[in-house]
């Protein structure tokens, strides 16, 4: 699946021209923040580990206090087990060749980066799939702004439902207490608590969007997001590798420069086969994602939609149909500010 994938891609490489001044070039902070994420990543020291008899094994160098039989002896020292030097040295070498590996792919990318900001480097660019990652983040953005306001909303009618409860209380008390006025109080008594209930299954399908909005853009979009940064990462490991070749491959061709050839290549092949593979990766995520998000917000807008209309047009029974029809039980509302949200 991926093969055709690729094939379909407009992958091309992007000359970036520049005049070469690059005082005239304006700050870009977004340079400063790619050279961080390169840097960040640093050599995992811990892939290394050391298998020896050393421990579980037989307890050598330890002495039994039986053996020592009198004042003018003295106590042993345990010697290095054989080999272990050796280890120690093997070990110390392997570490420092994940930072030397490291470094240089580090000292690559940076050199890369710079270059194409720069103007002085070319860019691989997969047109079709880089407007539909950018597509992907303003959408974010847009459905981050919506889950901000639907909180706020959330949060100020739960307060007016709060305060209609505390009204209905106080209606409720004075009716018993003022005979005078106790069918007004009594009737205002009864409004308040109809409308506190009705807000609290408002209440139960607001929360119940607001969940899945926030599943949808901290989650799922998030976790392809994640993919994207891998895939640009390695979309510029990738041309660091592929601008280091064509150098090498444009300088003289002596015996040394014909080992680092090979070399070069096998490294910028490797970077291929992994820089095609997440651009597949996010290829086939960012088209279940697009599928999921229309599944998703179509029930979540038309519940919304439906339970908010049936609320301000003060219809209780096609408000609590809208609930069932989406699967939705409220909890019965207690002391510690309840979200009335239960999803079957």
């Amino acid at each position: 699946m991926s093969d055709g994938l690729l094939s379909k891609a407009a992958t091309m490489e992007i000359p970036i021209s520049s005049n070469g001044d690059a005082g005239s070039l304006p700050e870009d902070d977004g340079l400063e923040q790619d050279l961080q994420q390169v840097m960040v990543s640093g050599p995992n020291l811990n892939e290394t580990s050391i298998v020896s008899g050393g421990y579980g094994g037989t307890a050598e160098g330890i002495i039994s206090s039986s053996t020592i039989k009198g004042p003018g002896l003295h106590q042993s020292h345990p010697s290095p087990s054989p080999g272990g030097e050796e280890v120690v040295r093997g070990l110390a070498v392997e570490k420092f060749d994940i930072v030397k590996k490291w470094g240089i792919n580090t000292y690559k990318c940076t050199k890369q980066l710079i270059s194409e900001r720069f103007g002085r480097g070319s860019r691989t660019v997969d047109l079709e799939l880089e407007t539909q990652i950018e597509l992907l983040r303003e959408t974010k953005r847009k459905y981050e702004c919506v889950l901000q306001l639907a909180r706020g909303l959330t949060n100020h009618f739960y307060s007016l439902v709060q305060t209609q409860h505390a009204l209905g209380d106080a209606f409720a008390d004075l009716s018993q207490k003022s005979p005078e006025l106790q069918e007004e109080f009594g009737y205002n008594a009864e409004t308040q608590k109809l409308l506190c209930k009705n807000g609290e299954t408002l209440l139960g399908a607001v929360n119940f969007f607001v969940s899945s909005i926030n599943t949808l853009v901290n989650k799922t979009m998030e976790d392809t997001l994640m993919t994207v940064k891998q895939y640009e990462t390695a979309r510029l490991e990738y041309d660091a590798y592929r601008t280091d070749l064509e150098e090498l491959s444009m300088g003289p061709r002596d015996a040394s420069t014909l080992c680092r050839l090979d070399t070069a290549q096998s490294q910028f092949q490797s970077h291929k086969d992994k820089y095609e593979k997440l651009r597949a990766d996010v290829a086939i995520k960012l088209k279940f994602l697009e599928e999921n998000k229309v599944k998703v917000m179509h029930k979540q807008l038309l519940l919304f939609h439906n339970a908010i209309s049936s609320y301000f047009a003060g219809n209780q029974q096609q408000l609590e149909q809208t609930l069932k029809q989406f699967n939705i039980k409220l909890k019965t509302p207690g002391a510690e500010k309840p979200s009335w949200l239960e999803e079957q």
